[in-house]
Parts: structure tokens; C-alpha cells; sequence
């Protein structure tokens, strides 16, 4: 009988036990079912991207230093943003945004983020300190309650770049650099896959040799303290003649242009291919001045244009003469309204460029100096009061 007790005893112990898991259990899921229905659902952002980085506006060099009351002051940017939710049409959206570790610029709280919409579709704009890199997170409130929220890393406002010309600009040197800094804060747009991504050679839709521009961001970034982003739409073995109006390559340059909105500067690398083409300083002069002029009036706003002296190509030809013209029809450039001064890249020689064996450009070397020539113009150009 006592054995008997006992198993019962056991048994009735073991059905408590289960009948506790049980409510427990039963607790658990309600509680993730309330958790879950008070949590947002995810918001669409379509604009910014990752590391996408949009141009920054106010920058006053001269109120840039370190012991400028209030800070220094760097500009900012009124970034658009987009996205895709379907809310009650009295929602009210809202944005903040959060530096990322070791980023510069500024956070913000939550503000007001006025939209416009159509359908689920929504349009805004977010008043952004220059900097970065950043998180933006946008959330929805709706009957008392945050109902969508979303958010996008990394991205910035700093300096962008239109790169155009050709195999010097584009990806025809010896080695492959990689940015060096230390956040990626040096990109390169896409433009065939609409992204940004850390601007290591070979860079998008280029050439698969090394570039200049890891070096030169790398240089422009701890200095300006902005992120920097490079559009490069460069063709090697391109004369000037072949981006005038109505070719293929100046509505590649043109859409650049128009797809990221404000930059800074173009810089142009070009000049070989008139060289061999024995093009002569005034018709050089007019084909790039009508180059920009038509693209300003596309583009609805005129960057500078930085011209470089680039006509030396040392195991393609040895022209001085014809160097000469065009060199004198960039010095030309350098004083006409809408182009600044741009590097004297014909100054490397020797162990900058590459022989026959090579891809007979600039060696790694070259390209490290190339980029300091660079720094230097695109630095005397952020200089300038806006």
C-alpha cells in the first residue's frame, strides 16, 4: 500500500509539474504575442543608401577651425529621403539620426519630418550636420503609438566628386590600391547597380587596373573631416572630341551628374588622346569649354571644372611638341570662368610610370603622388568661401 501511495504521489507531482510548464509556457506566448503586436512593423527606406554620401552646402572654410566658438563648422545638407509604407493618412513621421563610432558631424533627436506622399510612397527632406559616417532612423506614429519604423547605416554628408577623362582617370595603373581608412569613409557610386560601396580599385564598371582616388580620399578625409564620394565615369583612349555634346559619352557624364545632384567638382583627367591626335590649343580649349558649358545647363547648377595637365604617356609616344599644345590649352582652361586649376601630373616621370611590361601608366608610386598633386588642387578648391 505504502509503494502504491507513493506511486500516486509521484504521479500527481508529475502532473503539477507538467500543468505549471504548461501555464508557463501559455504565459510565454502571450507575452510574445503582445510584444510582438506592439512592435513596428519595418519601414522602407529607399533614399539614402548605404554609404552613400550627399554633398554638403554652407561650408565657410575660414570658420572651420578647431577653436571656432560653438565648434567648427563644417555645413550641412538637406538630404532626401524616400521610402514605401502604408500608414493612416494623419500619421506623422519623424527622424533622428545617430553618429556611428569614431564618426564626425553631429546627432540629432527626434524631429518632425514633414513628407510628401503618394499611395504608400513618401518623400521628405532631413536636415543633416556634414559628417559622418551616420544612421539615419525614421520612425511613424500613429493612434498613440510608433507603428513603422526603419533605419539605414552607414551614410554621409561630405564632398563628392564627378570624375571623367580616360585611362589615367579610369583604371589603367599597376596596382590596386584599397582605402586605407580606417571607417571606409571613401566611396565610389555605381552607376549601373544605383549603390555606393567603399572605393577600392578596380573601381565600379572600370577598368580592372589601379586608380588614384583610394590614395586621394584617403589624403582628403581625416583633413576635411566629411566622408568623400567619387563618381567616375572615365573611358581610356578617349579624346576630348568624343565627350562634345550628343556623343555616348557626354550623356554618361550627363547622368552621372543628374543622378547624385550636387557635387562638388569634376575633375579631368585627359589629354593623351588629343596628343596623338594632333589636336591643336584652341580647338581643345573649345571642345571642353562647350563640354561643360552644355552640361551646366543640363545639370541646372556649374561645378567647377579641375583640368589636369596630363599629356605625358612615355612608352606610348615622346611629343613635346604636341604635349606642348595641349598643356598650353589647359593653362588656358585654368583662367576661363567655370575651370580652377587642376594637378601638373606630367611632372612624374621616370619610376611614377610603367614600362612595356607594365600596363605603361603610373606605377603604385605614381599613383600615391598622383593623388598628393590632387589633394593639393581639390584642397586649394575647398578653400574657397562659397
Amino acid at each position: 500500500m505504502r509503494n502504491g501511495k507513493m506511486r500516486l504521489s509521484r504521479r500527481h507531482l508529475a502532473l503539477q509539474l507538467c500543468i505549471a510548464v504548461w501555464s508557463c509556457c501559455g504565459l510565454l506566448l502571450a507575452l510574445i504575442r503582445v510584444a510582438q503586436a506592439d512592435e513596428p512593423a519595418k519601414l522602407t527606406i529607399a533614399q539614402p543608401v548605404p554609404y552613400q554620401v550627399v554633398q554638403r552646402t554652407g561650408f565657410r572654410p575660414r570658420l572651420a577651425h578647431e577653436h571656432e566658438p560653438g565648434g567648427p563648422k563644417l555645413g550641412s545638407a538637406n538630404v532626401a529621403v524616400s521610402g514605401e509604407t502604408a500608414v493612416p493618412a494623419d500619421a506623422v513621421f519623424e527622424f533622428r539620426v545617430v553618429v556611428l563610432d569614431g564618426g564626425y558631424g553631429a546627432a540629432t533627436e527626434w524631429r518632425r519630418l514633414t513628407v510628401a506622399r503618394e499611395g504608400a510612397k513618401w518623400t521628405g527632406r532631413a536636415d543633416v550636420a556634414a559628417g559622418g559616417w551616420y544612421r539615419l532612423e525614421i520612425r511613424v506614429r500613429a493612434g498613440g503609438k510608433i507603428v513603422v519604423a526603419g533605419q539605414v547605416e552607414p551614410f554621409g554628408v561630405g564632398e563628392v566628386f564627378v570624375i571623367a577623362g580616360q585611362s589615367y582617370a579610369e583604371g589603367a595603373n599597376d596596382e590596386r590600391l584599397k582605402v586605407e581608412e580606417t571607417r571606409g569613409r571613401v566611396v565610389a557610386f555605381d552607376s549601373v547597380k544605383k549603390v555606393w560601396r567603399v572605393a577600392h580599385d578596380p573601381q565600379p564598371n572600370m577598368a580592372d587596373g589601379g586608380t588614384i582616388w583610394p590614395a586621394l580620399g584617403d589624403l582628403l578625409v581625416p583633413l576635411a573631416r566629411v566622408p568623400i564620394g567619387f563618381v567616375n565615369v572615365a573611358v581610356g583612349g578617349t579624346a576630348s572630341r568624343q565627350w562634345l555634346p550628343g556623343t555616348p559619352l557626354y550623356q554618361r557624364l550627363s547622368e552621372a551628374g543628374q543622378t547624385v545632384g550636387r557635387f562638388r567638382a569634376v575633375l579631368w583627367q585627359q589629354g593623351e588622346s588629343d596628343v596623338i591626335e594632333k589636336v591643336e590649343s584652341d580647338v581643345y580649349v573649345r571642345n571642353v569649354t562647350s563640354i561643360r558649358q552644355s552640361l551646366a545647363n543640363e545639370w541646372g547648377f556649374e561645378p567647377p571644372w579641375l583640368p589636369a595637365k596630363s599629356t605625358l604617356h612615355p612608352t606610348v609616344y615622346n611629343n613635346p611638341v604636341g604635349e606642348g599644345k595641349i598643356r598650353t590649352a589647359i593653362d588656358t582652361l585654368w583662367k576661363t570662368p567655370g575651370f580652377r586649376p587642376g594637378p601638373d601630373t606630367d611632372t612624374l616621370g621616370g619610376e611614377n610610370r610603367g614600362g612595356p611590361k607594365s600596363r605603361r601608366h603610373f606605377t603604385g608610386i605614381g599613383q600615391r603622388r598622383a593623388a598628393l598633386l590632387w589633394f593639393s588642387a581639390v584642397w586649394n578648391e575647398l578653400q574657397r568661401e562659397e
